[in-house]
């Protein structure tokens, strides 16, 4: 250690560098339940220090984001329809490191941790929580409607993605460019009818499309035992090979993401996994979360099977980082989390001549009626 003379006090340094740390490190994770496969991922993975950061970062910094805009929605800043993903970071930051920003991807309406990881910034998706003009939708899309670059949303209708997603699939096939699509719902969304008639036709024309059952244990405030005669989600696609995972470990997500997507770009056709998670909020801000299961249930999963815990614990145990610098990061995360609130509760909503904006893209300005006959919006692309 260091003693510096700084303002006329003494701060200590710690004199530990980086090439004290472990660079990478071996890891044991769990077996991955497969159907119709005559192997599943590997147990054994390697995560560099640099990745180990980059996970913990991310995912502090879609805690820290969901946890403001809880407070922002009970101050009455953020309204309407508001559904929080804190407690399944490990679902979106895995799936994220096994495929490319070139590729697809589009969820249903938990999907503020997507937006981020597709390419929005912090900045865009609490303007746009708060209706105001720096949203990364205008200010016009909402918790709900939020999109980038190769993310189509965040989509309020239950499972309606899902065909939408095996459209961009049929999409990357026709255009011959080794992409595919990452296509998620919720068990809530898995007893639809939509969903099996996509997987029909995704297995027919072998569609490089990952269908992903984000399995967090309720739809809304129903258990999957109380809704579905079978739990085996994976195994729903029935002729479509499957994987079951804990979706709490983001090397496990990542591992069975990587074998997915290298079952799509081989030219296989579908695959479906399910991941199985636990939200800590209630199913939206309308959900106190508490009346259909306990307090201590949630605990529990707080203390066992924390995504971030979790990782903490494997990067310290191994020598992949110290306390100080993840403390740091959080320091970091906060203080950005912080900014973009401010940003959000002080940038101005958009006027009323821009509400028709953006019907068409790449139109003449066009007319639009609006409430009534004689009242004229003008939409510009």
């Amino acid at each position: 250690m260091n003693l510096l003379r700084k303002n006329g006090a003494a701060a200590v340094i710690s004199a530990r560098t980086y090439a004290d740390f472990t660079t990478q490190a071996t890891f044991e994770i769990k077996k991955c339940d497969v159907h119709k496969l005559d192997e599943g991922p590997a147990t054994q993975v390697v995560m560099t220090r640099d990745e180990g950061l980059q996970y913990y970062r991310t995912m502090q910094l879609m805690r820290r984001m969901e946890l403001k805009a809880d407070q922002l929605y009970k101050q009455k800043i953020i309204r309407g329809f508001c559904h929080l993903y804190d407690g399944q970071e490990a679902c979106a930051v895995g799936i994220e490191a096994a495929i490319n920003q070139t590729d697809h991807l589009i969820t249903a309406y938990r999907a503020h941790g997507y937006t981020y990881t597709r390419g929005g910034t912090v900045k865009e998706i609490m303007a746009e929580l708060t209706g105001r003009r720096g949203g990364i939708a205008k200010g016009k899309g909402g918790s709900m409607h939020m999109y980038c670059k190769n993310f189509y949303g965040g989509n309020g209708i239950v499972g309606a993605q899902v065909p939408l997603g095996a459209g961009v699939a049929l999409a990357c096939k026709y255009q011959g460019n080794n992409e595919l699509c990452v296509c998620l719902y919720g068990d809530g969304a898995a007893n639809q009818g939509q969903i099996f008639e996509t997987y029909n036709m995704a297995a027919l024309w072998k569609l490089p499309v990952i269908f992903i059952c984000e399995n967090n244990r309720y739809g809304m405030g129903t258990s999957v035992e109380r809704a579905a005669a079978s739990t085996d989600y994976y195994k729903r696609g029935e002729f479509i090979p499957g994987l079951r995972l804990d979706g709490m470990d983001v090397l496990c997500v990542r591992e069975a993401s990587r074998f997915a997507a290298d079952h799509c770009r081989s030219g296989k056709g579908p695959i479906l996994m399910e991941l199985q998670t636990y939200r800590y909020h209630g199913h939206s801000m309308s959900d106190p979360g508490v009346s259909y299961r306990t307090r201590e249930e949630i605990q529990e999963v707080r203390s066992k099977s924390d995504p971030i815990s979790l990782l903490k614990d494997r990067m310290l145990s191994n020598n992949m980082a110290s306390v100080e610098e993840l403390k740091d990061i959080d320091v970091e995360v906060r203080k950005q989390i912080e900014d973009a609130a401010q940003f959000a509760t002080t940038d101005p909503e958009p006027p009323l001549e821009e509400l028709c904006n953006h019907i068409f893209h790449n139109n003449p300005p066009l007319e639009v009626r609006g409430t009534h006959p004689w009242s004229k919006l003008k939409s510009i692309s």
